[in-house]
C-alpha cells in the first residue's frame, strides 16, 4: 500500500489539479485575513479567546476564512477522489497495476490515504498561513486552548473532507465515465448544501425540534456545528444560533471539556458517515471484475 500513496501523492503533487486546488487555497487564505483585517477591531475580546478570532471574523463585505473552508473543502475531497478508479479503468492502467505483486484492496486503500493526506497538507497550509500573518497582525500569541481547539478544528475538516472524498471515491467504483461520476459528486454537494437546508427541510419540517433533526442529517450542518462549538466557545449550545446572533450573547465561554462534549457526536456522525462511503466502495471495487486490456 505505500507503494500506492507514494506514486498517487507524486501524481497529486506534480498535476494542474493540485496546483489550481493549492491556488484556491491560498486565495482563500488571503480572503480570510483581509476578512480578519477588517472586522477584528470590532471584535469584543473580553471572551479571552482572540486569536481564535482570526478564522470566525469576517469583513465589511468577505465572509470569514471558516465559511470558505466550509465551501472549498468539499470542492478539495471531490476532485481528488471523482476519477481515483475510473481513470484506471479509462486508461487500461488498472489490470498493469494488479499484474504487480500489489493487493487489491491495496489500491484503494492507498488511493484513498493519498487523498486524505493531500487534503491535510492543503488545510494545515491554510491555518498556517492565516496563523503567521494574523499573529503579527493582533501582535497576541494564542493560549494553550486555542491551540487545542484549531487543532480540534483541524482535525474536524479533515473528517469532514474524507466524508465527500470517501462519496467521490464510491461514484468512481461504481461509474466508468469520468464526467458522469464527477458531476454525480457535485450534485450531492449542491443537494446537501443549498437545496437540503434551503428549501427541502424548512418545507418539510413542522417542528424546531424536526427542524433540527432534519438538518442534522446533512454533513454541512454537522460541520458547521462542529466548527461553532470549537472556534466559537461563547456559543453555549447549538441549534438555530446564526452567526450574528452570536454577537448579542453574554460572553461566558464554555470551557474546552464542555465544547468537546458538545462536539462529540458531531465528530462521531461524520466518521461514520465517511466509514460508510468508504466502506461500500471497497466492497462494490473487491467484487468488480478488472479484464486485461
Amino acid at each position: 500500500m505505500i507503494t500506492i500513496v507514494r506514486k498517487e501523492l507524486a501524481d497529486y503533487f506534480t498535476s494542474v489539479r493540485c496546483f489550481i486546488l493549492f491556488l484556491l487555497v491560498l486565495l482563500a487564505s488571503a480572503a480570510g485575513l483581509y476578512a480578519a483585517y477588517e472586522g477584528i477591531r470590532g471584535v469584543d475580546i473580553s471572551t479571552g479567546f482572540v486569536f481564535i478570532n482570526l478564522f470566525t471574523t469576517r469583513g465589511e463585505s468577505i465572509p470569514s476564512l471558516v465559511t470558505f473552508i466550509g465551501i472549498f473543502v468539499p470542492i478539495i475531497g471531490i476532485a481528488l477522489g471523482f476519477d481515483a478508479i475510473n481513470r484506471e479503468y479509462s486508461t487500461g492502467t488498472m489490470s498493469r497495476i494488479l499484474s504487480q505483486p500489489i493487493y487489491r484492496d491495496s489500491v484503494i486503500n492507498g488511493k484513498f490515504l493519498a487523498g486524505i493526506i493531500t487534503l491535510a497538507i492543503m488545510m494545515a497550509t491554510t491555518l498556517l498561513i492565516v496563523s503567521g500573518f494574523g499573529l503579527r497582525m493582533i501582535g497576541v500569541p494564542p493560549s494553550a486552548e486555542e491551540i487545542i481547539r484549531l487543532f480540534i478544528y483541524f482535525v474536524s475538516i479533515v473528517i469532514f473532507g474524507a466524508f465527500w472524498m470517501g462519496l467521490a471515491i464510491l461514484f468512481s467504483v461504481i461509474i466508468r465515465n469520468l464526467a458522469i461520476s464527477l458531476l454525480a459528486s457535485l450534485a450531492v454537494w449542491l443537494f446537501f448544501g443549498f437545496f437540503y437546508t434551503m428549501l427541502i427541510v424548512p418545507a418539510v419540517a413542522k417542528t424546531v425540534d424536526m427542524y433540527l433533526v432534519l438538518l442534522r442529517l446533512s454533513p454541512n450542518t454537522l460541520f458547521d456545528e462542529a466548527t461553532m462549538a470549537m472556534l466559537l466557545p461563547q456559543s453555549r449550545g447549538l441549534g438555530l444560533l446564526a452567526s450574528g446572533e452570536v454577537s448579542y450573547m453574554i460572553p461566558n465561554p464554555l470551557p474546552l471539556g464542555q465544547s468537546l462534549l458538545i462536539v462529540w457526536p458531531q465528530l462521531t456522525t461524520m466518521i461514520a458517515l465517511a466509514a460508510v462511503c468508504f466502506a461500500v466502495s471497497y466492497i462494490v471495487f473487491m467484487r468488480q471484475e478488472i479484464r486485461a486490456t
